[in-house]
This record gives structure tokens, C-alpha cells and sequence, in this order.
């Protein structure tokens, strides 16, 4: 939790000290204690064990296997192995047969993906494994599971050889104009180590051809005891979880000889220089500069735990300062950022990045650099650091009022830090206790001298320009981005001028209106309110959590009510209307007005609907409501924030149609609804030219003028009798003049019968295939469970043949949707990467999964792993304020009885083959779809380096 709190640069709202903290003076040199929740032990063979009993989500029990081995310990004939271990953990083991495991794993309601996952990354492999506990038998088979990836894994020589395919489409999936330029990049940025040549995924080269002895190797080297962690956190006793640790792995065998674990090594940089990289599928263009990496060693002190928070509030508030530069009328970038962060582990460097708009690199260059000298030279204000330190207090309050609801997964990924970087573990009474004495100590002279000293001055710097090679304006060379940040840090600045704002962002509270009536739903739990503007309130109060209330309001209209030449006005209104603020109050002021609070709420025009989303911490509820009322009654009119807008709009949208992604994405929609103008599509530059300020205001307003016909639903951790006073002064009070309050259907229709068609774009040896089946159907939540059953069996199938078996693919897979609007209809997409030679298999293969659904109906074990699946996340969700906001609001405006959610299990157990049989004959329709395949376009280019040469400093 550590690096999360205090570390992290974008951390929300706070101040509200309590008095947990001790009177006595930190001793900061003194290594942080590990707290009472966790018991952390290490077994005689040198495995460390980290266990914690926790209630969220009840009944489940969050596994992890950490390997302290990853990328950057693999030989040259094992360059993508460490990675390839991780597969072949699934592919059998001492205990389980090829695939055994996981279907074991989905039968008791453990999702391949979701739920059953790994990574690898450079310095090590972390396996995933959260189980259901209601039968206590699952806990010892997934200790089992545990105990065969960490030294029982079969490794196979067939198997290994049919995961190749698997393997090499997961690489083929990364590939694209990204990859390309980081290839070029990242040996700079690693500058010769021993990283840039190590990526986890490996070489092609060798994936295909590489001995199995090889594969071997890396795992008899390095899946040993003294480099290994087995996290439990969740629903079990510490007793008994310490038992069945030290039966599993207490006879793990260290190697007798056991090869060094090294750490690779980062040379700090020592001249400057200049790079450009260009490739044409690249999507933005960007500059970025990085200054010499430091050693990061975490020594588990409280100085260096102050240290961290130091170096939060340093990043809070230089970049506050960078965003407010982005809403400039003729802004310097779209949005920068400039921080202290991690590379790799170990390693930390000062960096900026800025996404450039219309005015190109140099004047990004300028702004970020002089932005980072004037935080050097001049320092921060009082005002500025007391917002940050509000903002980091209001965050850890909120932990610590959550300490005993959080999920077991958090906690599971800080012992997982722990292990491997010695982040410290005092648990969140003692974190937030050593906040709050910490917090006040930290003075602005204190944080001025950490920016004088962590800025570099005239450093060795990297100054890369990564962009389209495609550009109206020159792309500037690599001598050019140098010498503009040599001379930036030459310029004079001055001191910042810091307005005052208001105290609040609401001069005084609306006179109110009253609540007519009220009525009880004692078995779901709810309260309807009835206001005196007409308004509706439901009020769910929850235990859910301890500072979480989430609102949210709908009602039918939204961009269906506009003609089609006022479309382009409607799609961009919300997000014109967010950017111009409330009440005269600018995005930047209400920024700093807020600070210290937990609160927000988003306005939105969708195809069909009006919706309002919106949340706050318990304490906050007034504020969120205050945000609300506003957004109704009093949204600003800002000519320069529009021009800033629009000019990063169109700049996002320049290179947008780079992607081969996007030019496959467009030509399926376009393809499937035939053109139809009201389908939204990757945006263009033109498109911005259809776009008025004042009439994107006036559509805004329109219907967000007026609250008749919304009810308001509020779920969370907040008392009715505190809530009601104020839905009455800010609810009851808003405006409800007379507008629509239907949808209107704007006849977008899919196209009829066989449709396929190629597109040919991108320069990688990438294909993807979308199969998408449309038709009309009777909705029902009984039918709504039948159509998903059918698609998760389908992708289930689809897992085992076509990856597993044929190995074609990586990922992929189906979803799809049933709606009544604006006519009863559903939509099924199939996406699945893979390689062109292989499109035609694939195809095949998947049409043959259809037809034996439709013939044969899903083979019962199937169906049961996607029932018991269902059943395990719904007990989950029931006790999450998230989902019941989403039903509620779901069943106001289908019309359907929220009490099936009290039978949702009874739904699930009655569901049969049969029925997904049935349901798998109607929707796939195969005289009824749309093929379309990406394929990559016959010439092919590299991404292009010009670097400058090296200049010292």
C-alpha cells in the first residue's frame, strides 16, 4: 500500500487528521515494523509466506505463487523463456494432466483470464489464483496447484511444442507501430543494459526454434525456494493456511549448486542527445525527455517511507501546474506530465512527456522544461502545497476507513511488493497514524529544496520526438529537439502568480424544495422518494463499504432527439460542457476548490438515453450534490477552453486513422450498418468543423435544463436521515420544465444476409477476423441469461480448440447483447486475432464450434463451469454498491422487476443444455451475418531512427 498511497502522482482529495498518531517524534531511520494484520514467515529452504485473514470478498481466498525470476535472467538461447515457463504451468503438472487444471479451475467458478491468470515481467513471474472456499476441499487442490507451478510443472517436449503457436500469436498481438519504435527507444532509455535486450515476450527467432532443454533449464535455475513467495489472503484461518504452506513446499529443494541471481545494472547517462523515431501507423505524436537514472534501493525506513511522500506531493503539484497549461486557448501540448518515477526495479529517474498538439515539439519542449526550472529556481506556494497535502490526507483517510472492507486482492499485490521491492507492510492503522505525524512536518521549504535538488540541472538528457512520419508541419530533426531544450533551460522565469479562489463552489445553498412522500421496500431494501418537483429518489443504503456513495440518474431522450446534421454537436456537447465548468468557476478552479474532497459527477448524452453518473466519500455527499445541481443550472461559457478543445480534438484525431485498427474498426461498422450516418466512427480532423460552441451549450441544455422524468438512485455507506435534507435543497430544487421524454428511433438497421469483406491496412503480418450475427428477438432476463450462457460456452470452446488445441490464436472471442431499443434486436461479435496464412482455419474452425452448439447443445460439464462461474461472481456482486446501482437503473428503465435479482440463483440452476441449444439455433443465424478480415497491406516499411550525435554537456 505504501508506493500505492504515496508514491502514486495522481492521488485524490483530503484533511481530516484524527488522533492516532503518536505524540513521540518518528525515529526515521528506523526500519518500519510490519503490521499485526499480515503473519510473515520463511521456511527452512529459504520460501517466504506472507497470510492474512480478510472478509472481502467473503468466501473466497486470494492465492499467489511470486518467482523473484523473470526476462532478465534468461540465457541467449532462452531469450522469451521466462514467459514461456509461465504457459507451460497450465499445460500439465506433477498433479494435473494437460488441461486438466483448468477445467478443474472453471468447474468450481474460476474464470481462465478473469480470474486464473500470471505475468512475467523483467525481474520476475507472478502466478494468480483466487478460489471459492465454500468447499473447503478447493483450498488444499489449490494449494496443490501452487505447489506444482512452483517445481512440478511437466514440460512435456509435445507440449511444449504445441504452445509455440500460442505463444508466438500473443507476440504477433503486441506487434505494431508501438513495438517498432520501441525497439528504437528502449535500448536508449536502458542505455546498454541488460533490459533493452530482454523484453518478456521474447525473440521470434528463438520462440520457434529454441531446445526444450532450454526451457528446462530456466526453470530448474530459477523456480527454486529462496526465490519464492506464496501469498494467502482471504477467507481462511492463518493456522490453517501456515499447515498447508509448510505440507506444500516445506519439501521444495534449493538446487545444490544454485546459480547467482544478478541483478542487471543501468549506467546512468553522461552526454546528451537528440532522437527521432517516426513510423506511419503511429497514432500521436509526443516528445519525451529523461534525465539519468538513479538508484532506487527501498531500505523499509520511515525516512524513506516521509521520502515518498515528499516525492507525491512534489509530482501533485508540478504537474497541477502542466495541466493548467493545457487548457490554454493555444496550449503548448494536449497534456504533459513531468515526475520522479520508476524504470525498472531498481531504478528511478526525473522524466516529462507531453502529447503534442497542433503547435508541434519545440514549443513542448519549452513549456516542459521551463515548467520543471520555475518549480527548480522559485519553488512552490503555500497554496499549492496545502491543496497537495489535503488531496494525499483525504486518500489515506479514505484507506483507513475502508481497512476492514477491502479487497483481498489489494492486499495480496503489497505483500507481492513487499517480497519484491521491501516496500513496507505496517498495515493501514499504523500507514495512516504515520501519515498523519508525518504530514505536518513536511514544510514548503522542505519541498522547494527536494524540487532544487531533484529537477536536474543541465543534465544529461535524452529529448526523443515519437510521432507519424506523416506530419503538415516539419518533423523537427534530432540536433533541433536537442538544442531546444538546452535552450529552455537558459530561459529566465518567473514566479507564478497564484489567484485566490473561492471558498466553496456553491455561494449559497438553492432554497429547497420538500419530499411529497415516501414509500418502504423492506425485502429489497429501498426507498422511493417522491419530491416536490416530481422528481423520483431511491435510497439503498449498504454496509457495503465505509466511504462510498455512488448516484446515478437516467432517462430516455439523448442524442436520438437530434437531426443528423446537429449529430457531430450532440456526440461532443457532454465533454464541451465538462470542459467549461460551473457557476464561474474554470476546470483549474474548481480543481483547486475541491481539494481535500472526495467527490465527482459526469453528464452524458448517449445514443438513446440521458444519464448521470456520480460519487463521493460519505463525508463528501454535499459537495457531490452541490457538483450536481450545478451542472444542471449553471454551466460556464468559455470561449478559450472551447478553442483548446477543439485543438486537441482535432490534433488526437490527425493520426487516429494511422492505426490499422481503426481503418479495420471503421470499415466493420460501416459495413454492418451500411453506412448509416448516425453510426459513430474513429473521429477526423473535419469532423471538429461541424462542431459550434453554442449549440453544443443549447443541446446541452437542453435536456440537461430540466430533471423531469429522472430518478435519482442513491447506493452506499450514507444514513437516510442526514440524506434527505439534502436531496430536498438539491434535488427537489432543480428546474423540471417540460421537455421529451421518449427516445426516437433513428432507423440504424444492420445489413441483411452474407455480407463478408477484406480490408487490408498495417504493415505487421497481423490479420483480424469479426464475425458478427444480427437479428430480432423477445427480450426477457430469462432470455438475456440464455443468449450469455450460449456465448460463455462458445468462448470456452473456442479456448480449447482453437488456442489450446490448434493453437491459432492467443486471445479472443464472443460477446454480444440483447436490447429492446430502439427495437428488440441483438448483436453478436466475434474478434480473434491471428495470422493472416491462418484466417481461413480459423474461420472454419469457428463455424464448426456454431454448428455443433446448434446441433448437439453444450456439453453439460460446460454449461456447469459458466453456471457455477455465474454463481460465485453473483455472491460477490450482491455484497458491492456498483452492482446494485446498476440494476436498479437497469430495471427503471427496461421495466423489469429488480426482485429477480433475489432469484438469480434459481434462474441459474434451472438453465439447461437444451435451452442454450435452442438459443444457440436462433441467433446463429448463418444466412444472416457480417465477415470482416484486417489484412496487412503488401508494402512494409521499418520504423525509422535519426539520432543526433552525442554532445556532452
Amino acid at each position: 500500500m505504501t508506493k500505492r498511497l504515496v508514491r502514486s502522482a495522481v492521488l485524490s482529495a483530503i484533511l481530516l487528521a484524527s488522533s492516532l498518531a503518536s505524540q513521540a517524534a518518528i525515529p526515521l531511520d528506523q526500519v518500519i515494523p510490519i503490521g499485526p494484520q499480515v503473519k510473515v514467515g520463511k521456511l527452512p529452504n529459504g520460501l517466504t509466506y506472507y497470510i492474512q485473514k480478510n472478509g472481502k470478498p467473503e468466501k473466497k481466498l486470494e492465492l499467489r505463487l511470486v518467482v523473484r525470476a523473470g526476462s532478465v535472467l534468461e540465457d541467449d538461447d532462452q531469450l522469451g523463456l521466462a514467459h514461456f515457463v509461465e504457459h507451460m504451468a497450465f499445460n500439465g503438472s506433477t498433479n494435473f494432466k494437460k488441461h486438466e487444471l483448468v477445467s478443474y479451475l472453471q468447474s468450481i467458478g474460476v474464470q481462465f483470464g478473469a480470474d486464473l491468470n500470471a505475468y512475467t515481467s523483467f525481474d520476475e513471474t507472478v502466478y494468480i489464483l483466487p478460489i471459492p472456499t465454500e468447499r473447503r476441499e478447493n483450498i488444499d487442490k489449490a494449494f496443490t496447484v501452487l505447489q506444482d507451478w512452483a517445481q512440478g510443472v511437466s514440460f512435456n517436449g509435445e507440449d511444449i511444442d504445441n504452445e509455440r503457436g500460442i505463444v508466438l500469436e500473443e507476440a504477433r498481438m503486441g506487434k505494431g507501430a508501438s513495438d517498432r519504435m520501441n525497439k528504437v527507444l528502449l535500448p536508449k532509455i536502458f542505455n546498454g543494459s541488460r533490459y533493452a535486450e530482454r523484453l518478456p515476450i521474447g525473440k521470434e527467432e528463438v520462440l520457434k526454434t529454441f531446445k526444450h532443454d532450454a526451457l528446462r533449464r530456466f526453470y530448474k535455475d530459477w523456480y527454486r525456494p529462496d526465490l519464492m513467495a506464496v501469498i494467502a489472503v482471504g477467507d481462511i484461518e492463518p493456522a490453517e493456511a501456515e499447515r498447508m504452506i509448510k505440507a506444500h513446499f516445506g519439501k521444495l529443494k534449493n538446487p545444490a549448486k544454485p546459480r547467482p541471481r544478478i541483478s542487471a545494472t543501468i549506467t546512468p547517462r553522461s552526454t546528451s542527445e537528440g532522437l527521432v523515431i517516426t513510423d506511419k501507423e503511429a497514432n500521436s505524436n509526443s516528445v519525451y525527455i529523461r534525465y539519468p537514472v538513479q538508484e532506487d534501493r527501498e531500505d523499509g525506513t520511515f525516512r524513506e517511507f516521509r521520502k515518498g511522500m515528499v516525492e507525491t506531493l512534489f509530482s501533485i503539484m508540478l504537474n497541477a501546474r502542466l495541466q493548467e497549461l493545457a487548457q490554454q486557448a493555444e496550449p503548448p501540448f494536449v497534456g504533459g506530465g513531468s515526475a520522479m518515477g520508476g524504470l525498472v526495479r531498481g531504478y528511478k529517474s526525473f522524466s516529462s512527456v507531453a502529447v503534442l498538439g497542433r503547435s508541434g515539439a519545440m514549443p513542448a519542449i519549452d513549456a516542459l522544461v521551463q515548467e520543471s526550472e520555475r518549480a527548480r529556481k522559485l519553488g512552490f506556494s503555500p497554496a499549492e502545497l496545502d491543496r497537495a497535502k489535503k488531496d494525499v490526507m483525504r486518500n489515506i483517510e479514505r484507506e483507513y476507513a475502508e481497512r476492514e472492507k477491502t479487497d483481498s486482492h489489494r492486499y495480496a499485490g503489497e505483500y507481492i511488493r513487499n517480497f519484491l521491492d521491501r516496500e513496507p507492510i505496517p498495515g493501514v492503522v499504523n500507514e495512516y497514524a504515520y501519515v498523519q505525524e508525518l504530514m505536518p512536518t513536511i514544510s514548503l521549504e522542505e519541498m522547494n529544496r527536494y524540487a532544487r535538488e531533484t529537477i536536474p540541472d543541465n543534465a544529461p538528457k535524452l529529448v526523443v520526438y515519437m510521432g507519424s512520419d506523416k506530419q503538415e508541419q516539419p518533423i523537427p530533426t534530432a540536433d533541433a529537439l536537442l538544442a531546444a531544450a538546452v535552450a529552455a533551460e537558459k530561459l529566465e522565469v518567473t514566479a507564478r502568480s497564484e489567484q485566490a479562489v473561492a471558498a466553496s463552489i456553491m455561494e449559497k445553498r438553492p432554497a429547497p424544495g420538500s419530499i411529497v412522500s415516501e414509500t418502504m421496500d423492506a425485502e429489497l431494501g429501498l426507498s422511493t422518494l417522491v419530491l416536490s418537483n416530481g422528481v423520483k429518489v431511491i435510497l439503498k443504503p449498504t454496509d457495503f463499504r465505509n466511504d462510498q456513495v455512488l448516484m446515478a440518474a437516467a432517462r430516455f431522450g439523448g442524442q436520438s432527439l437530434v437531426d443528423d446534421a446537429d449529430i457531430f454537436n450532440a456526440r461532443y456537447a457532454n465533454a464541451i460542457a465538462a470542459t467549461m465548468g460551473v457557476n464561474g468557476h474554470s476546470p483549474v478552479e474548481l480543481n483547486k476548490i475541491l481539494a481535500g474532497k472526495a467527490a465527482g459527477a459526469n453528464f452524458a448524452l448517449t445514443n438513446f438515453t440521458d444519464n448521470i453518473s456520480a460519487s463521493a466519500g460519505s463525508t463528501d455527499i454535499e459537495t457531490m450534490l452541490q457538483l450536481v445541481h450545478l451542472k444542471f443550472t449553471s454551466v460556464r461559457r468559455d470561449e478559450d477552453l472551447y478553442k483548446s478543445f477543439i485543438g486537441k480534438q482535432r490534433e488526437l484525431a490527425r493520426n487516429a486513422m494511422s492505426r490499422p485498427e481503426s481503418v479495420f474498426r471503421d470499415e466493420l461498422y460501416s459495413t454492418l450498418f451500411n453506412n448509416h450516418p448516425r453510426v459513430s466512427m474513429t473521429p477526423r480532423p473535419s469532423d471538429f468543423d461541424k462542431v459550434s460552441l453554442d449549440r453544443s451549450l443549447e443541446l446541452y441544455r437542453k435536456r440537461f435544463g430540466s430533471a423531469k422524468g429522472m430518478t435519482f438512485v442513491f447506493v452506499g455507506s450514507f444514513d437516510p436521515k442526514v440524506l434527505k435534507p439534502l436531496i430536498a435543497t438539491y434535488i427537489a430544487s432543480l428546474p423540471t420544465a417540460d421537455i421529451p421524454l421518449s427516445y426516437r428511433d433513428v432507423n440504424v438497421r444492420p445489413v441483411s444476409g452474407v455480407v463478408k469483406k477484406a480490408v487490408y491496412a498495417g504493415k505487421e503480418a497481423k490479420s483480424i477476423i469479426s464475425l458478427n450475427f444480427t437479428g430480432t428477438t423477445n427480450y426477457s432476463e430469462q432470455e438475456q441469461m440464455r443468449f450469455a450462457a450460449m456465448l460463455e460456452v462458445m468462448n470456452l470452446r473456442i479456448t480449447e480448440v482453437l488456442r489450446e488445441k490448434l493453437g491459432l490464436i492467443y486471445g479472443g472471442g464472443m460477446s454480444g447483447s440483447i436490447d429492446r431499443i430502439p427495437y428488440p434486436n441483438y448483436l453478436i461479435g466475434a474478434t480473434l486475432p491471428t495470422g493472416p496464412e491462418n484466417v481461413d482455419k480459423v474461420i472454419a474452425a469457428t463455424m464448426e464450434e456454431i454448428r455443433l452448439l446448434k446441433e448437439n447443445g453444450p456439453a453439460p460439464a460446460d454449461l456447469e463451469k459458466v453456471k457455477q462461474n455465474w454463481l460465485t461472481s453473483h455472491s460477490k456482486a450482491l455484497r458491492e454498491n456498483g452492482f446494485w446501482i446498476g440494476r436498479i437503473q437497469n430495471s427503471l428503465l427496461k421495466g423489469t422487476d429488480l426482485r429477480s435479482v433475489l432469484q438469480y440463483e434459481k434462474m441459474v440452476k434451472s438453465m439447461t443444455p437444451a435451452q442454450v441449444k435452442a438459443a444457440a439455433k436462433h441467433y446463429f443465424n448463418t444466412d444472416n451475418y457480417v465477415q470482416v478480415v484486417l489484412y496487412p497491406e503488401k508494402a512494409t516499411t521499418e520504423a525509422v531512427a535519426a539520432p543526433a550525435p552525442a554532445a556532452a554537456n
